[in-house]
């Protein structure tokens, strides 16, 4: 038995799962980012219009925070930086241990810094403030699908068709077409509306609505919205006539511009065809695309940077909304002055402190972010300006420099992930136009002279070769590169396609023009 013991211990410490399981001890080098840090980059990157409403929801959760419209101290600078607590309700702890209530100290949060300016405000006192706080303005519109239901309240039909109608009308997208199919319309009434009807009722009530304005509205598809706006003008004349034929029976090859085609099978001559196409391109492919659009309010750009060019010098500034007046909360700091003067023995208003000190500490930080932001941006975009500034002097984008991302980190000290950041969600307002960060950045391309150049520069003259050609006989994307190796430019084929699409310009054929 001992021997067969020893003989089992033998074997079951070679078994393989064993040593498998076995422990180990093992040193590994993780970076982690804080609370604190997350949130700084996630400030960093809301870009100025969105800025204040990130703010908004600050003051909201953190009451020790405020916003003055006069200049306070906000008890920060770099001697009394604290490591901040998250200002999340959820981490705050009513009861601490009993040296925590034994050694609160109050000296970083009361008698220091009330007659100190805030420092943390980069602007530029060369430029008022009294434009960069106007309101914009916003137009008050009526929507689209209001407009739709305004024209459906106008139908003399009884009620169940009026139901019926709207929820064709709720069917219908932003762009003015009716893309969901009829029988899940019929489904829809039945399931939500207690309707039953059939496709065929369905469908005599979306005749009507395409009747309503603007022209070609509740179309399943562009051929069909054509259609009916070129209906609607139908006594205008024979081209009308004509372009109801061509877009009938020779869509496809319409859109795929095989004129040829078309003028041999209806027969037509260069000057009626010609005739046609002006009534087709006048009609409008999204019907409701421009109606009561009110998200074009909301489009607007910010500019998050200024740049002006005094007499060769250029000169950044932030827009002023990047530094919000913001201070740590005066009633909070008479809360710890009472508790300083009182006796410190009650446990429950040490707890009430300590409440306080972390929303005070929440504060801090948060105005401490909203600095390290000012700072990030501004020398990012310094950085940006200095490295293309000769186009922020003539606003030629051919003299745009190669730049990437690590070129900007380099110069700034900054992490790449960070530019990017900045880069993607920033605009800056120029005496040549507002563009966004992003625009300035750019791969390298060689010259037959060796020299490094911008692909934005090469994209730039690739345009203006479009632009200039002849539209009956546009320029292939053999031709085009033909050209650019011509002007010394090492490029393939198939880059100038990529360049040209990314610049959404159709093929050649697509280009081409009566």
């Amino acid at each position: 038995m001992w021997l067969g013991a020893i003989f089992y211990r033998a074997c079951l410490g070679s078994n393989p799962l064993r040593m498998a399981l076995s422990q180990s001890l093992q040193q590994k080098l993780l970076q982690k980012l804080s609370p604190q840090q997350i949130q700084l980059m996630k400030l960093l990157q809301v870009p100025t219009a969105n800025l204040e409403e990130r703010i908004k929801e600050e003051l909201e959760e953190n009451p020790a925070l405020e916003v003055t419209e006069e200049d306070h101290d906000d008890g920060l600078t770099d001697d009394s930086k604290d490591e901040f607590e998250s200002n999340d309700n959820d981490e705050f702890e009513s009861e601490g241990s009993q040296d925590e209530y034994d050694n609160i100290d109050i000296s970083d949060y009361v008698n220091e810094y009330d007659d100190e300016v805030s420092d943390y405000k980069l602007r530029d006192d060369n430029y008022p403030d009294s434009e960069d706080q106007k309101t914009i303005p916003r137009k008050v519109e009526t929507t689209f699908h209001d407009m739709l239901l305004d024209q459906l309240g106008m139908m003399k039909v009884d009620d169940r068709v009026r139901r019926i109608a709207e929820q064709i009308v709720g069917s219908i997208d932003d762009d003015g077409y009716l893309r969901r199919e009829t029988t899940s319309i019929v489904d829809d009434l039945a399931f939500r509306q207690n309707i039953e009807t059939n496709e065929k009722e369905v469908e005599e009530v979306i005749k009507q609505i395409q009747q309503f304005d603007p022209p070609g509205v509740g179309a399943r598809n562009l051929q069909e919205s054509l259609l009916i706006q070129l209906h609607r003008k139908k006594s205008e004349g024979k081209s009308v006539e004509m372009a109801i034929e061509v877009l009938t029976y020779y869509f496809d090859e319409f859109t795929k511009k095989h004129y040829d085609k078309i003028q041999r099978g209806l027969n037509l001559d260069d000057e009626q065809f010609r005739d046609v196409i002006k009534q087709i391109i006048k009609l409008n492919p999204k019907p409701g695309g421009h109606v009561g659009d009110t998200s074009r309010a909301e489009s607007y750009v910010v500019p998050d940077f200024f740049i002006f060019n005094n007499n060769g010098t250029l000169e950044l500034t932030l827009n002023s909304r990047n530094a919000p007046d913001l201070r740590v909360s005066e009633g909070y700091r008479e809360m710890l002055k009472d508790y300083d003067k009182g006796s410190k023995k009650d446990k429950r208003q040490k707890e009430a402190v300590l409440f306080i000190k972390q929303k005070i500490d929440a504060a801090k930080w948060f105005i401490d972010a909203i600095k390290q932001r000012q700072q990030t941006l501004f020398s990012t975009m310094q950085t940006i300006m200095d490295y293309q500034h000769e186009f922020f002097v003539t606003g030629d984008e051919t003299t745009l420099k190669p730049m990437i991302l690590k070129d900007i980190a380099e110069r700034t000290g900054l992490d790449i992930s960070t530019v990017s950041r900045v880069a993607n969600s920033k605009f800056v307002q120029t005496e040549f136009g507002t563009y966004r960060l992003k625009f300035f950045f750019s791969e390298s391309l060689s010259t037959d002279s060796g020299e490094e150049v911008s692909t934005r520069e090469v994209k730039k003259i690739l345009s203006d070769m479009i632009e200039s050609e002849s539209k009956k006989k546009p320029l292939s994307d053999e031709r085009l590169t033909e050209l650019l190796q011509e002007k010394g430019y090492n490029i393939a084929r198939r880059t100038v396609a990529k360049y040209r699409e990314q610049l959404n310009i159709p093929v050649a054929r697509l280009r081409k023009e009566l």
